[in-house]
């Protein structure tokens, strides 16, 4: 895809009177939207099928996409029919995007709005697609559902047929439509490799970080078996203890002075934590601390509730934590940032999930009695440290590429932008 694609403009311009088309090219008309589309509400067919508009533009039969996630009506009051070609808005999303023409027959509930041509003027959906998605975009839609209805982003159609929509002539809606399916497939294309990119690199990292806590850093060092199945061979000079040999709990309460810390996933970042290179945070929050519990930096804190998805760390500063943690203190046999990068391995995230006492997820919970039965790979002090000085090295220069690879993906997307607005608006000529 190229940058630094040069277009022409329109030989000449004129006023369109709405704020965000701005000026329009002379030739082109505009009118009010319940001049160029009418709504049809269908009967439902046998057999139709839920079509469902995305946030991302496509309007298709939701089996074609996924099939979780969904509200489920017990009875389809009010549903209608969806037809191959419609210019689909859904009223209550149309503000995210979720404005398309459908590529499919189906049946959709009252919040859709299937509109099509009222025959006065012409109208390719796919143009008029990408106009209300521009929109959606800079914002205008819900700024003017919100102005229409306090607290609302409905966008319903009587709201759409109000707007004033430039109209191209015929030929000249055709190529821009054409031309943005092209350009958006290309750029869509390019962002979908870049993103595979930074998902091998995740994935390489994983498995380099894995490899270093696991096997140790010299390939060629002698191994044995650990006499554990799920962990496999280990280095013949490392040992595998039980975490009640390697750690104590820790009980003392916190105070007010204390910052309250929380632990991340290894899925990710949580919305409240600042620093991706910390795994224990500052949180700020207003609530009782009277039965928080104090936390050392070198101590291993963990959330009973989430240690099977991987949330358990090692404290970088003091503070307190909630009840909802185990705080464990560390002995000299093991280095505690060490111990997160091994802890938060497939294979050791896996131990944990099997020890939590639950039923379901969201009752799962590691107690301090199955945590300190968990077995754990120790290598030589000297050892650990050089490990996590490796593995910070490989994360650094992992986490340099996948910044500069997302850059890349940000600027392709804001191209994209670029590119829609201008050729809607008809600030480039197609």
């Amino acid at each position: 895809m190229d940058k630094a694609m040069v277009f022409q403009r329109y030989g000449s311009y004129k006023n369109s009177s709405v704020a965000w088309i701005g000026d329009i090219p002379t030739h082109w008309d505009f009118e009010r939207a319940k001049w160029l589309f009418v709504r049809l509400e269908r009967p439902v067919r046998p057999g139709d099928d839920i079509v469902t508009a995305f946030r991302d533009g496509t309007v298709t039969l939701r089996s074609n996409r996924r099939t979780e996630g969904f509200t489920i009506a017990l009875q389809e009051h009010g549903y209608q029919g969806i037809r191959k070609g419609d210019l689909v808005i859904h009223a209550m999303d149309a503000f995210a995007g979720a404005i398309g023409v459908s590529d499919s027959d189906g049946k959709a509930t009252p919040v859709y709005a299937a509109c099509v041509n009222r025959g006065e003027y012409y109208t390719n959906s796919y143009y008029y697609a990408y106009l209300l998605r521009y929109m959606s975009n800079a914002g205008y839609i819900e700024s003017l559902a919100k102005g229409i209805r306090e607290r609302s982003t409905d966008f319903r159609f009587n709201d759409f047929a109000k707007l004033i929509l430039p109209i191209p002539p015929r030929d000249e809606q055709d190529r821009i439509a054409n031309f943005l399916d092209q350009k958006t497939a290309e750029i869509d294309d390019a962002i979908a490799k870049k993103q595979r990119l930074i998902d091998l690199l995740k994935e390489q990292k994983a498995i380099l970080i894995n490899q270093a806590v696991t096997k140790g850093l010299n390939p060629d060092v002698p191994m044995r078996d650990s006499g554990v199945e799920w962990i496999g061979h280990v280095p013949e000079h490392w040992e595998i203890k039980k975490n009640r040999e390697l750690f104590t709990e820790r009980k003392e309460s916190g105070s007010e002075s204390l910052p309250i810390l929380t632990v991340s996933l290894h899925t990710g970042v949580s919305d409240n934590e600042q620093d991706e290179t910390e795994n224990i945070r500052s949180k700020i929050r207003i609530e009782d601390k009277t039965c928080y519990r104090r936390v050392y930096p070198g101590d291993i804190a963990f959330n009973m509730m989430r240690a099977w998805q991987g949330a358990i760390g090692v404290v970088k500063t003091d503070g307190q934590v909630s009840p909802a943690y185990i705080i464990a203190s560390t002995c000299s046999l093991i280095d505690g940032e060490y111990f997160e990068y091994q802890y938060r391995t497939s294979k050791f995230i896996g131990q944990m999930d099997r020890s939590s006492k639950g039923i379901t997820d969201f009752r799962k919970r590691l107690y301090w009695a199955e945590f300190k039965q968990l077995s754990t790979i120790v290598p030589p002090l000297d050892e650990q440290k050089k490990i996590v000085e490796t593995i910070r090295d490989i994360s650094k220069a992992t986490d340099q590429v996948v910044e500069s690879v997302v850059r890349e993906i940000e600027q392709l997307k804001e191209l994209r932008s670029v590119l829609i607005a201008e050729a809607v608006t008809g600030k480039i000529k197609i």
